[in-house]
């Protein structure tokens, strides 16, 4: 059974989604294990209470230096003997340092069809407020692997979602949550679990026979 570690900073969406995906087995071979936030007021924190997942807080601008961060971050993850760490809206930049260490055994959700407003800048509503001053008809989200490119890991799930004429930014985000990211993520971590990622050049092949 692998041990997963659900990062966050906000309200928490994704993190229950998980949640309630382990709840009904979906979740094959891996058990949330433990839930570090950014912001102490994080209602993801609630979420993880409720669910009885043991939760930490851990605060960038508390530590001196980049590095001392690192080492409270990596020390916490090898306490709990972590296997995956899953970015779920986690609002702190994670260092090179950290995804060397943990070399593609971190997964982020990203809402948009990557490479489509994707790096730096785009996050939360600003992703879909770009899609729809794009004219875009279609959008989405992506499960991938992170590395030290800002969204561009190796992606291993993708799902569009139709844009209405009528969207607004808000409308659109929960459109995305609630139709793909949802879904695709539970999905992503479970083939985790499973063994069932192989990354061959830089592109995530997902095994059938295992």
């Amino acid at each position: 059974m692998l041990k997963i570690a659900v990062l966050v900073s906000g309200g928490g969406t994704n993190l229950q989604a998980l949640i309630n995906a382990s709840k009904k087995g979906e979740i094959v071979n891996g058990e949330i294990a433990l839930v570090i936030s950014s912001n102490p007021d994080a209602f993801a924190l609630e979420r993880a209470n409720r669910a009885g997942i043991p939760s930490k807080i851990l605060i960038r601008k508390q530590y001196a230096s980049m590095r001392k961060y690192d080492d409270a971050l990596i020390e916490l993850l090898k306490q709990f003997q972590i296997d995956l760490v899953v970015l779920a809206g986690f609002m702190t930049i994670i260092s090179d340092r950290v995804i060397r260490t943990y070399c593609y055994r971190i997964i982020n959700i990203h809402p948009s069809l990557i490479p489509a407003f994707s790096g730096e800048g785009f996050y939360g509503l600003h992703v879909h407020k770009a899609a729809l001053d794009r004219g875009v008809k279609v959008t989405g989200a992506t499960v991938h692997f992170v590395n030290e490119i800002c969204d561009g890991g190796p992606i291993i799930l993708q799902e569009s979602v139709a844009v209405m004429e009528d969207d607004t930014p808000e409308t659109l985000q929960k459109r995305v949550m609630e139709e793909v990211e949802w879904k695709l993520l539970p999905k992503a971590v479970s083939l985790f679990c499973q063994g069932k990622l192989e990354i061959h050049n830089e592109r995530v092949i997902i095994k059938t026979n295992v």
